[in-house]
C-alpha cells in the first residue's frame, strides 16, 4: 500500500510539473522512509509504550485512489500533511471522534461495516481474477483454485475458532498454490537491500532532488485545504469500524484495553506531520489491517504494535520480502480474509432486529448511491432524529447531539466532496475548487 501511494504521487507530480521526474526508484525509497521512521516512532514507541490505547497509524485506504487527483489539483504533500495534522489534532482535542462514535447507532454502524466488507471482498476477488487472467498461457483457473482453497480454509478456521490464523495460513496457501500451478514466473524479486536517505532537507529542500518540489507556498496550501478536510472527515467512520470490531470480539470486562478514538486521532495527526516532514508521502488513518485481525485474536494493542513495527522496519531494509508481500495471490488473499470478510461478519452481527436492519439498509443504499462517508453522515442524521431506525432514540439525545452535530458533519462532508470533485465520476458534478 505504501508503494501504491508513492507511485501515485510520483506519476501525478511528474505529469503536473515539467521539472519533476519521479520514477519507480523514488517510490521505493519514499516507501522505505515511511516504513522506517514512522514505524519506530508511532508503532513501536507511541502505541507500544507511550499510549497503549492508541491504535497504530497506517494508510488512509479511501484516499489512495484520490492521490493522483490531489497532486494534479496543485496540492503539495507536505502542505497536505500539515493541514491534516492540524485538523486532526483539533478534532481530537475537542473529543469529536469519540462523540461521533457514540452518536452512531448499532444499525448505522452495522450497515457501514456490511457495505465496506462486501465491496472490499468483491474488489479483492476481482483483483485475484484480474491477475490470473493476465498470466501468460490462459491460466485464469489459478485464481479460482486460490479462492476456492481460501474459502475452505477460512471456513475450517472459523469452525475451530482460530480465525486469527486466517491471514498467515491463507496467504501462505495462496502463495503455495500459485507456485504449484506454475504461476511462479510472475513473481519477480527486484527490491534490493538498502536504506533510504533520511535527511528531510534532501526531500524538501530543493527542486533538484528528493520530491523536487521544495517547500510549499500559500497557493499549494490552499489547493490542499479541501482534501485535508475530507481526509479528516473520513476518519470517524474508519475509526468507528475498528473500535466496534474490538467490542464485538474482545471478552467481557476489557474496556480498559479498547482503542481510544481521540488518542488514536492524536497519534495519526502527529504521525501525518512527522512522517511527511522526514520525506514520506503517506496519508494516515487508523491501521485497520492490524486492528481487525488483532481483535479477532483477542490481543491488546501494545505487543502487536512492537512486533509489527520491528517487522516493518526489517522488511524495509531487506527489500525482497516486499516483492512477495505485494504478489496478488498473497496480498489480495490476506486483505480478503483479514479485513473484508471480518468486516462483513461484524456488520451482520450488529444488525439484531427490524429497527437495526432498517437503518443498516438505508446506510448500504446511500453508500451505493454516493460513498460510505456521505452515507454514514446522512443515515446518522436521519437515525438520530427518529426518521429511520429506533423511533425512541431522539428522546435520549439533546438537541445538539440530535441536530447540530449530525447535520454539521453531513454538510462538512458534502462540502469537502463537492470542493474536490469526488462526485464528478458518478454524477458529472465538477470540482468547485
Amino acid at each position: 500500500m505504501y508503494s501504491a501511494v508513492m507511485s501515485s504521487w510520483a506519476e501525478a507530480l511528474t505529469a503536473k510539473y515539467e521539472w519533476v521526474n519521479l520514477g519507480k526508484d523514488f517510490a521505493i525509497e519514499v516507501a522505505r522512509v515511511e516504513m522506517l521512521i514512522p514505524a519506530l516512532l508511532f508503532c513501536v514507541l507511541a502505541s507500544g509504550f507511550v499510549n497503549p490505547r492508541a491504535n497504530l497509524a497506517g494508510n488512509h485506504g479511501p484516499m489512495i485512489p484520490m492521490i493522483a487527483g490531489i497532486a494534479l489539483a496543485g496540492a503539495h504533500p507536505l502542505a497536505l500533511a500539515i493541514l491534516i495534522g492540524v485538523f486532526g489534532l483539533l478534532l481530537s482535542y475537542l473529543k469529536g471522534g469519540s462523540k461521533l462514535v457514540n452518536l452512531t447507532s448499532q444499525g448505522v454502524a452495522g450497515g457501514l461495516l456490511v457495505y465496506l466488507g462486501f465491496t472490499g471482498s468483491m474488489s479483492q476477488i476481482g483483483e485475484v481474477q484480474k491477475w490470473a487472467n493476465g498470466l501468460e498461457g490462459e491460466m485464469g483457473y489459478v485464481g479460482l483454485i486460490v479462492l476456492f482453497a481460501t474459502i475452505v480454509l477460512y471456513a475450517v478456521l472459523a469452525k475451530l475458532g482460530k480465525r486469527w490464523l486466517a491471514i498467515p495460513l491463507c496467504a501462505v496457501t495462496g502463495l503455495v498454490i500459485a507456485l504449484m500451478c506454475g504461476a511462479g514466473f510472475d513473481l519477480v524479486f527486484e527490491t534490493q537491500v538498502g536504506l533510504p536517505n533520511l535527511n528531510p532537507v534532501y526531500w524538501w529542500g530543493s527542486q533538484e532532488h528528493g520530491w523536487m518540489l521544495g517547500l510549499p507556498n500559500l497557493q499549494q496550501f490552499i489547493a490542499s485545504l479541501p482534501f485535508a478536510i475530507l481526509a479528516v472527515a473520513m476518519w470517524s467512520p474508519d475509526f468507528l469500524g475498528h473500535r466496534i470490531f474490538q467490542e464485538l470480539n474482545y471478552p467481557n470486562k476489557t474496556d480498559k484495553v479498547l482503542m481510544d478514538v481521540d488518542d488514536t486521532m492524536t497519534v495519526c495527526s502527529v504521525r501525518q506531520m512527522v512522517g511527511t516532514a522526514v520525506g514520506g508521502g503517506n496519508i494516515t488513518s487508523s491501521w485497520g489491517t492490524y486492528m481487525i485481525p488483532a481483535a479477532i485474536a483477542k490481543r491488546p494493542i501494545p505487543a502487536g504494535a512492537i512486533v509489527l513495527g520491528v517487522l516493518v522496519m526489517t522488511i524495509a531494509v531487506l527489500g525482497f520480502p516486499m516483492d512477495v508481500a505485494v504478489w496478488p495471490p498473497v496480498m489480495r488473499v490476506a486483505l480478503l480474509v483479514g479485513v473484508s470478510l471480518p468486516l462483513l461478519e461484524a456488520g451482520m452481527q450488529m444488525i439484531k432486529d427490524a429497527k437495526d436492519s432498517q437503518s443498516a439498509g438505508i446506510c448500504v443504499f446511500a453508500a451505493m448511491v454516493t460513498n460510505p462517508v456521505l452515507a454514514w453522515a446522512l443515515t446518522m442524521a436521519l437515525d438520530n432524529n427518529g426518521l429511520i431506525g429506533d423511533k425512541e432514540r431522539p428522546k435520549a439525545l439533546s438537541y445538539i447531539d440530535r441536530v447540530i452535530i449530525p447535520v454539521s458533519v453531513l454538510l462538512i462532508c458534502l462540502a469537502a466532496m463537492l470542493a474536490v470533485g469526488m462526485l464528478e465520476r458518478q454524477y458529472g458534478i465538477p470540482a468547485l475548487l
